[in-house]
């Protein structure tokens, strides 16, 4: 069976599968052939270490790669990757657009030299602005589908197919009458993040545009019932209070898969999943011996049984993003509980937010005497925004004991180095500091 591993920047759930009225109509309609997972989480809010656990099969703290690849951060052992492990069981890897793991994101051929794909098909992103990278997507999808003509049916093949869609900054939005969109759920209502989402949908519109002709490519070639189809996306939406965040909106992603013939395509799981259990149910589906460094759980009996529990809860962390800021989440179908580990920097790691409109917004709208809470504890049935910290209500303290107990017993097995104290920052990298606002900033006396 060929593996086509599609992934987006930064959609989260935020696509017209998940009832958000967005203009991903071809997505829409993919899932209706496929299995959505409605409460899948990736293990980490932030571009790199999402991605690399989910190719490792393994936690940002235990790959190594806790941080972003453009700033210095890497995978202890690229021998671990989902790509390496793949050729030495006879598949041909193939990567077309955005790999995330290695180096700067628009940097395709490390995915050759560092990762170690046979091939790097991507097209030069270089020449087009930020805004413009849309139509990158759409010349790289035009490529996927030349080589998926010409080799697709020669031998089997795992296919990764990044996306810079949807991440910043977006194409502006020409098309949707900005009074009727609705705003998800974290963003501050105003006239500047109303402007600013209109952009995001504008960028989700095109990606869905460039996935169209991948799936067709598939049909046409006869390939699309030879093929275990993977859509995902690496964490939330870049706003305030969703990527970078430990909250759902910064940890939620879609999650739609295909495997060929299978009885419940179509259908929707509602349990847990996180990101890091996709290697091992890659390896049951193949019917491949698992390596021993993975630490996620196969969801193979889930394309058999919807109904069917993988896991009692997810975890989750942030190391670094552009600043130094550890959170630890763990996350039950019904609770969850947030530390942040940082007790020499109390206030926002405002670097950490990308800059846009809607950040603009939510500056302002902050009281500068704001200190960050260390801990959380939210009631997700009661409480679907995380909005009522209840880790001080009586009425909960066995719920968050538990929860408090099987983090620290997943940091024990993981050998989470948050436990030993700071995480000590190396030479080469390029680490914002705690109070620096803009995270792409100019002056050096703004970093580490």
């Amino acid at each position: 069976m060929n593996i086509l591993y599609i992934h987006t920047h930064d959609s989260g759930r935020i696509l017209s599968p998940y009832g958000y009225k967005i203009s991903t109509d071809n997505l829409l309609e993919f899932s209706k052939d496929a299995l959505v997972f409605e409460k899948a989480f990736t293990t980490s809010p932030t571009c790199s270490p999402s991605r690399g656990a989910l190719l490792t099969g393994m936690y940002p703290h235990s790959n190594g790669l806790i941080g972003l690849s453009q700033r210095g951060f890497k995978i202890d052992d690229y021998k671990k990757h989902l790509v390496n492990f793949l050729k030495s069981n006879g598949y041909r890897t193939v990567l077309c657009g955005i790999q995330h793991e290695a180096g700067k994101y628009l940097e395709s051929y490390l995915g050759k030299e560092v990762i170690g794909y046979d091939e790097d098909i991507t097209t030069d992103g270089f020449s087009y602005e930020q805004e413009e990278l849309v139509k990158w997507d759409k010349e790289n999808s035009l490529k996927a589908c030349e080589w998926l003509k010409e080799n697709g049916n020669k031998n089997k093949f795992f296919m990764s197919f990044g996306f810079y869609s949807t991440h910043r900054r977006f194409p502006k939005n020409k098309t949707d009458d900005k009074t009727k969109i609705l705003l998800p759920h974290k963003i501050i209502k105003s006239e500047k993040t109303y402007e600013d989402f209109a952009d995001y949908i504008e960028s989700a519109r095109n990606f869905d545009k460039s996935f169209k002709n991948i799936i067709d490519t598939l049909k046409e070639t006869g390939l699309y019932e030879k093929t275990l189809i993977i859509f995902t996306t690496d964490h939330g939406i870049p706003f305030p209070e969703c990527k970078c965040t430990l909250y759902d909106a910064g940890i939620e992603v879609a999650l739609i898969i295909r495997k060929p013939k299978c009885k419940n395509n179509g259908k929707r799981y509602n349990n847990l999943i996180s990101q890091i259990d996709i290697f091992p149910t890659i390896c049951d589906i193949l019917n491949i011996k698992k390596p021993d460094y993975l630490q996620g759980k196969s969801f193979l009996k889930v394309f058999e049984d919807v109904e069917y529990k993988v896991r009692e809860h997810i975890y989750s962390e942030v190391n670094f993003h552009t600043s130094y800021e550890p959170i630890r989440a763990i996350r039950s179908e019904k609770y969850k509980y947030i530390r942040y580990y940082d007790d020499t920097y109390k206030k926002y790691n405002l670097s950490n937010i990308d800059n846009s409109l809607s950040k603009d917004v939510f500056v302002e709208s902050l009281n500068n005497d704001f200190n960050k809470v260390v801990e959380h504890f939210y009631d997700l049935e009661n409480d679907i925004e995380e909005t009522k910290n209840l880790i001080n209500d009586s009425k909960y303290k066995n719920e968050i004991e538990k929860l408090k107990k099987s983090l620290k017993e997943w940091q024990e097995k993981t050998d989470d180095p948050i436990l030993n104290g700071e995480i000590k920052k190396e030479k080469n990298w390029k680490v914002n500091k705690r109070k620096c606002i803009n995270p792409s900033s100019k002056d050096l006396n703004d970093y580490e």
